[in-house]
């Protein structure tokens, strides 16, 4: 699934609005759980990722999307002719600094979209990370780097013979979740969430009421009575 739209009539590649320097730490104090609980409070439509496979998966990721479009691969069309590195560019646009790349897994998952050649392209401008709805090559040479990269596992083989990219920032879908350009990620161990632009104010401030009910949760379960435990009988 993909559409020709972006978010609230940014041009590709633009930078949505900008965020305190803190916020993705903020974010990874309060886990993706707590965002995901936020996100349901705040948007009816589906924005969770379940865990994905990193080479360092202590790192968490976070940042506005820029996203790849793949498709089966077809020798017959125009985009055939055309590279990973000019879709990156036209992805990441003239400020790729701190920004997501997201691949969409164009139907096919279990192959590999990119490896640690293509990708050294993230760090040589300073991205926050790599997330792809596909296999990566090159977990040693990823893990080297100094963004965040999260994806659906490791393989050897190169996939260029069975995917392709064939757009830059369009709307993607990802394992059942549409990115719309300029949408927030966020992804650790647990897994991921995608929060529109517009809404990340107001999911952080739920996401942090949800850590808040779910302290006072644990505080009232530790004095609970149990009441399987027998009761003594009174004057004994």
């Amino acid at each position: 699934m993909t559409r020709e739209t972006n978010t609230a009539g940014r041009p590709p590649g633009s930078v949505p609005p900008a965020q305190p320097a803190d916020t993705g730490e903020v974010l990874a104090g309060l886990g993706s759980a707590a965002l995901v609980d936020a996100m349901g409070r705040t948007h009816r439509h589906r924005a969770h990722l379940l865990p994905l496979v990193s080479p360092d998966p202590t790192r968490t990721l976070f940042g506005p999307a820029v996203t790849m479009a793949y498709m089966p691969w077809r020798d017959d069309v125009p985009q055939a002719s055309r590279t990973f590195a000019d879709f990156f560019y036209e992805a990441v646009g003239p400020d790729p600094a701190g920004k997501v790349l997201v691949l969409s897994s164009g139907g096919y998952a279990q192959v590999s979209h990119a490896g640690g050649t293509k990708l050294s392209r993230a760090a040589h401008h300073h991205l926050a990370g790599v997330l792809a709805d596909g296999r990566l090559r090159d977990f040693g040479q990823l893990r080297g780097y100094d963004f965040a990269t999260w994806c659906q596992g490791e393989t050897t083989r190169w996939g260029g013979d069975t995917v392709m990219p064939y757009a830059a920032n369009i709307t993607v879908e990802f394992a059942g979740v549409a990115v719309v350009p300029g949408d927030y990620v966020f992804c650790d161990a647990a897994g991921a969430v995608v929060i529109p632009a517009g809404s990340l104010p107001e999911v952080l401030e739920t996401a942090r009421a949800v850590d808040a009910e779910d302290a006072r949760f644990v505080e009232r379960i530790r004095t609970e009575a149990n009441p399987a435990t027998p009761r003594r009988a009174s004057g004994t």
